[in-house]
């Protein structure tokens, strides 16, 4: 086989992996999650059932039968809570343990702050631009970043707090100040932005934004 075809059918490997790669990525990452939070809870119940039926217990104590079992039940157990949260018992529970969770200084931060950015990754309001690009991490690069408020300093120069998530893992990233004149808006939905930030921008518009700068776009109420 000559060098030519070996080369062209590595890049076509290569080209063929990479997707798959970056999916089974972020995937692992949420499976992880996902079984980490329920993980407790199915090891007590594998616990339970290898007491009561000692012959099943190697089969129980199988690490990777755990998680996905946990995996199975976080996914379960969020359907539920979504689907409480949106009856009026369900609302009055959740309002009982935010009224709980309020007294609790530390944890009340916590806790409010990460509600708050859950509620405004998850709406967009009518006008409103949440997806920017700023000049991050130097002056000549682009990163794209999530407007969380806009607020004044003491001398009345407009700032916005900008929250630029890392890639392929949405959940770690960098909290910014910057001046809103040298915000960059774009016409993404948070969907598209989260597509770009997942697949390492593989996934997105075809087009980057023009250089349009909030002053011809409003970006939050």
């Amino acid at each position: 086989m000559r060098p030519l075809h070996v080369q062209r059918y590595m890049i076509t490997g290569l080209l063929t992996f990479v997707p798959l790669w970056l999916t089974w990525v972020v995937f692992k990452f949420i499976f992880s999650m996902l079984s980490h939070v329920g993980e407790p809870v199915v090891a007590a119940l594998f616990a339970t059932l290898s007491t009561l039926s000692p012959n099943s217990a190697a089969w129980l104590g199988q690490d990777w039968l755990k998680s996905i079992v946990a995996f199975v039940g976080t996914l379960l157990a969020l359907y539920l809570l979504g689907l409480a949260s949106s009856r009026v018992f369900g609302e009055r529970l959740i309002a009982a343990f935010d009224g709980l969770i309020a007294r609790i200084p530390l944890v009340h931060s916590i806790y409010g702050g990460a509600k708050k950015l859950m509620s405004m990754l998850s709406t967009k309001p009518a006008g409103t631009q949440r997806v920017v690009l700023i000049d991050f991490p130097s002056p000549e690069l682009k990163s794209i970043g999530f407007v969380t408020r806009v607020f004044a300093d003491s001398a009345g120069r407009e700032l916005a707090a900008v929250y630029v998530p890392t890639t392929p893992n949405p959940t770690g990233g960098y909290l910014e100040i910057v001046p809103v004149e040298k915000l960059i808006a774009t016409d993404w939905s948070m969907d598209q932005a989260m597509a770009f930030i997942l697949s390492g921008g593989a996934v997105g518009p075809d087009t980057l934004p023009d250089g349009a700068h909030p002053a011809d776009r409003p970006l939050l109420p």
